[in-house]
């Protein structure tokens, strides 16, 4: 999906949390979003998704601004928080929810949820446990696959790596490289742990006091060495 950020700004009172004058991802990208904390990532995906209103400009899917319309829910998937889960459900439930919303049928669901088995490992399906009695690493891996579950072709995720074991880590990197190449998603994620954003995206956009001072090409891998500067790692 194409988006496109024009003259997006946040503000809460005086305080400027999205500044972004002109900003476009094509068709298929996988952009990764870093800065420190306070950067303005998270604000950037709630204003994209709809969870807070633009102070100035807006935003645009396919042409379709999600603040006029919903006709961007069934194509984009999201897990920003736990306040995305119905913890009172369990796993099963919440899964068969989310593909009921989406159109798909309980067989459906089931079928695609085969895909992220190893993902899930033994923890999660059959464990007759609702979702808030789940440790905070598997709440995180059933907001991920509820939001791959009907192959949506915009897919935001924030922070996705925290609370995930380096296996699950590495797991899930290899899930979102295989469903942005078969599917050709657009895919967003905003990380603290720049190795893990630089290895799955296709470009990286560095955010400082809510402007994006970067936008750097990583189809040849340059993104790390210009990360490393400005972090000073």
């Amino acid at each position: 999906m194409h988006i496109q950020l024009n003259n997006l700004k946040k503000c809460f009172g005086e305080h400027v949390a999205v500044d972004i004058p002109h900003f476009t991802i094509g068709n298929g990208q996988v952009v990764g979003l870093v800065g420190n904390n306070g950067a303005g990532k998270t604000t950037l995906f709630r204003l994209m998704l709809d969870l807070a209103k633009a102070t100035e400009g807006n935003v645009l899917i396919d042409g379709i601004d999600p603040a006029t319309s919903e006709d961007w829910k069934l194509l984009t998937g999201a897990f920003i928080d736990n306040s995305f889960l119905i913890d009172f459900l369990t796993a099963e439930e919440y899964f068969e929810f989310v593909g009921k919303v989406s159109g798909m049928t309980k067989e459906q669901v089931e079928i695609r949820l085969k895909t992220f088995e190893t993902f899930m490992g033994d923890e999660i399906i059959g464990k007759k446990k609702y979702i808030r009695d789940f440790s905070a690493g598997n709440k995180q891996k059933i907001g991920i696959v509820a939001a791959l579950l009907n192959s949506p072709q915009l897919v935001i995720l924030d922070e996705p790596f925290n609370f995930l074991d380096p296996s699950s880590q590495n797991q899930l990197k290899r899930i979102l490289t295989e469903f942005n190449r078969s599917t050709g998603a657009t895919v967003m994620v905003s990380s603290h742990n720049l190795q893990h954003t630089v290895e799955i995206s296709t470009r990286v956009a560095l955010l400082e006091n809510g402007k994006i001072i970067e936008d750097i090409d990583n189809s040849d891998g340059k993104a790390e060495e210009i990360l490393d500067k400005y972090f000073n790692v």
